[in-house]
C-alpha cells in the first residue's frame, strides 16, 4: 500500500527562506509596503544587515529604511521610487549609511519589489554591501592622481619660475657689490635676496613633493648643520620670538639630503613662528635615542636601533587631536587663505620617510608643540658640506676664454652675459641651438665652454659641438627633470648647475670646468 507524501507546510517554506536570507554575505532586509505605498516598514533583517547598521533585529522592526541613509537626497530617491515601484524595475544606488552609534559606512544597495498574488507590490527586498574599503581605495587612487598632477604642474612651472628667481637673486648679488658702502641700500637688497631664497625654497618643495627633485644623500652631523642654519632661522623668526639651541654633543651622523633637511628646518621654524604668542620661544634640539626590541608594536613605530632625534619645540598655541590626525596630509592647513600652501609638512613627512626615519608629534591646545624626527644613526665619516649661501659681492676669476651661452630667457641671457664679460670672458650669447651652431661656424675664436639651459628632449647640441671642438667643456643649467644630453663627453668636462643658481657659484663652476 503506497503512502502519500504530505505537501510541505508553508511554515517550513518560510523557515527555509529565512535561513537562506540569513546565509547571505550581504545585509538583507524585507520591508512591507503599507497602503497606498505611503511608507516602507522593515519586517525582517538578517544578521549581516544588523551588523552593518549596529541595530538589533527588534530595533529595526517597523523602522523606515530611508531613515538609515545619511544623505537626504538618497532617502528622497527611495521615497520617489517607492510610490511608483513595479516588479522588474529595481532601484540601485551607493552612499553612506548612518549606524546606530552615529558613525557612517559606505554601502552599495539594490531595492526590488516582491509582488503579491495579483501582481501588486506588497513587499520590498533590499540588499546592502559594505563598500567602505573599496571607497577608501578609490579615494586613495584619486588622491595619488591629484599628487601626480601637482608633480606634473611643479615640473612644468619650475623652469619658468626658476628663471625669474635666477634674475632676482642674480641682480641682488650685482647690487650688493655696488652698494657695499651704503648700508641702507644694502639692507634692502638683502631683504629682496631673502625673499628670493624663500621663493626658491617653495619651488624645491614643489619639485620634492612631486618627486621630481633628485635626492643627494650625504653623511652629515646635525649639530654642525644646525649651527650653519641658525642665522637664517633666527631671521625667519624675526620679532615673533627667539631661537634657542639644545644640541647633544654625543650624537652620531645621519645619512640624508642636506638640502631637504634644510627645507624641513625652515618649514618647521615658519610653522612654529606662526603659532607663537607673547614671549615666544622655539627650541631646536638633538639627542641620541635607542629603540629597543618590543617597543615597536605598530608598523609605523620606529624599528629597533640607534637613532638621532631632531626636535623642534615651541610654546605656542598647540594643536588639537583632530588637527594632529591631518597634520601631514597634503593641502591641509589651518592658516588663513593665502597664508599657507598645506605642502610644508607633507614635504617634511616625505623627506623623513625617504631618509628612513620616523616622526613623533606631541601637542595640546595652549601647551605648545614638539615635533621629533628620528633618523637612523650611521657609523660613517662626515661628508664636507658647502657653507650656507650668503649675499656677497661677486668674485673675480679673471677669465679670458670664449664662452657660448645658449639661453632662451632674454633677461637671464643679458644678466649672465654681462657678469661673464665683466669678469674678462668673451661671450657669445644666443637663444636657439641653430643660432649656436652658426655662431660656432662663423666665429673667429674657438669656443672653450658651452653654457646651456635647453630642455628639449633629444637635444644634441652639446655632443655636436663637442665633435667639432674636442676640448669643449659644458655647463648645464637645465632643471633636474630635463638634463641636457651629455653623451660622449668625459665626466671631467661637464657639470650641472640647476636654476636658480647664485652668480658667484656660476663663476666658480665656469672657472673650475675651464681649469679641469
Amino acid at each position: 500500500m503506497k503512502t502519500r507524501r504530505r505537501p510541505a507546510r508553508p511554515a517550513a517554506s518560510e523557515d527555509l527562506l529565512a535561513a537562506a536570507l540569513r546565509a547571505q554575505d550581504e545585509g538583507v532586509y524585507i520591508a512591507r509596503l503599507t497602503r497606498a505605498a505611503a511608507r516602507l516598514e522593515i519586517v525582517f533583517a538578517n544578521e549581516n544587515f544588523c551588523a552593518l547598521t549596529g541595530y538589533p533585529l527588534h530595533g529595526l522592526n517597523g523602522c523606515r529604511p530611508e531613515a538609515l541613509h545619511a544623505d537626504p537626497a538618497e532617502a528622497a530617491k527611495i521615497s520617489r521610487w517607492r510610490r511608483s515601484a513595479r516588479s522588474g524595475r529595481p532601484l540601485s544606488g551607493e552612499g553612506n549609511l548612518r549606524r546606530r552609534d552615529g558613525t557612517t559606512l559606505h554601502a552599495a544597495w539594490t531595492l526590488s519589489v516582491i509582488p503579491a498574488a495579483r501582481g501588486h507590490p506588497a513587499h520590498v527586498v533590499a540588499s546592502y554591501r559594505d563598500t567602505t574599503e573599496k571607497r577608501q581605495l578609490q579615494e586613495a587612487l584619486l588622491h595619488a592622481q591629484r599628487l601626480d598632477a601637482v608633480g606634473r604642474l611643479a615640473g612644468g612651472v619650475a623652469h619658468d619660475f626658476n628663471n625669474l628667481l635666477s634674475v632676482i637673486n642674480g641682480y641682488c648679488q650685482i647690487l650688493a657689490g655696488q652698494a657695499a658702502d651704503q648700508p641702507r641700500i644694502l639692507k634692502g637688497v638683502e631683504e629682496i635676496h631673502l625673499a628670493g631664497k624663500k621663493a626658491a625654497l617653495l619651488t624645491r618643495q614643489l619639485l620634492a613633493f612631486g618627486r621630481r627633485q633628485p635626492v643627494r644623500f650625504k653623511v652629515i652631523n646635525l649639530n654642525r648643520f644646525i649651527h650653519q642654519q641658525a642665522g637664517i632661522l633666527r631671521r625667519l623668526l624675526g620679532e615673533a620670538g627667539r631661537l634657542e639651541l639644545d644640541l647633544d654633543p654625543g650624537i652620531g651622523q645621519v645619512r640624508a639630503d642636506p638640502a631637504q633637511i634644510e627645507q624641513v628646518m625652515i618649514n618647521l621654524t615658519l610653522n612654529a613662528r606662526d603659532a607663537l604668542r607673547r614671549n615666544g620661544i622655539v627650541v631646536i634640539g638633538t639627542a641620541r635615542r635607542q629603540v629597543k626590541s618590543g617597543l615597536n608594536r605598530r608598523f609605523t613605530d620606529a624599528r629597533p636601533g640607534a637613532y638621532v632625534c631632531l626636535s623642534v619645540q615651541d610654546n605656542g598655541t598647540g594643536m588639537s587631536e583632530e588637527i594632529q590626525k591631518q597634520l601631514f596630509e597634503p593641502f591641509f592647513t589651518t592658516k588663513p587663505e593665502g597664508k599657507g600652501t598645506g605642502l610644508g609638512l607633507a614635504l617634511v613627512h616625505g623627506v623623513v620617510q625617504r631618509s628612513g626615519g620616523f616622526i613623533q608629534v606631541k601637542s595640546a591646545p595652549a601647551k605648545g608643540s614638539t615635533l621629533q624626527f628620528l633618523l637612523p644613526e650611521v657609523q660613517l665619516p662626515e661628508d664636507a658640506l658647502p657653507p650656507p649661501e650668503a649675499l656677497e659681492p661677486l668674485p673675480s676669476t679673471q677669465g679670458h676664454e670664449t664662452v657660448l651661452l645658449v639661453e632662451e630667457d632674454e633677461v637671464i641671457r643679458k644678466m649672465v652675459s654681462g657678469v661673464l664679460t665683466a669678469d674678462g670672458y668673451t661671450v657669445v650669447a644666443v637663444k636657439t641651438p641653430a643660432t649656436a651652431r652658426r655662431a660656432v661656424r662663423q666665429g673667429s675664436r674657438p669656443v672653450q665652454l658651452l653654457i646651456t639651459s635647453l630642455t628639449r628632449p633629444g637635444d644634441r647640441l652639446a655632443p655636436a659641438l663637442h665633435a667639432a671642438v674636442p676640448g669643449l667643456r659644458v655647463l648645464s643649467t637645465a632643471t633636474p627633470r630635463h638634463p641636457v644630453s651629455l653623451a660622449g663627453l668625459p665626466r671631467s668636462r661637464w657639470a650641472h648647475l640647476p636654476k636658480p643658481y647664485a652668480l658667484n657659484t656660476l663663476l666658480q663652476a665656469v672657472r673650475s670646468l675651464l681649469d679641469a
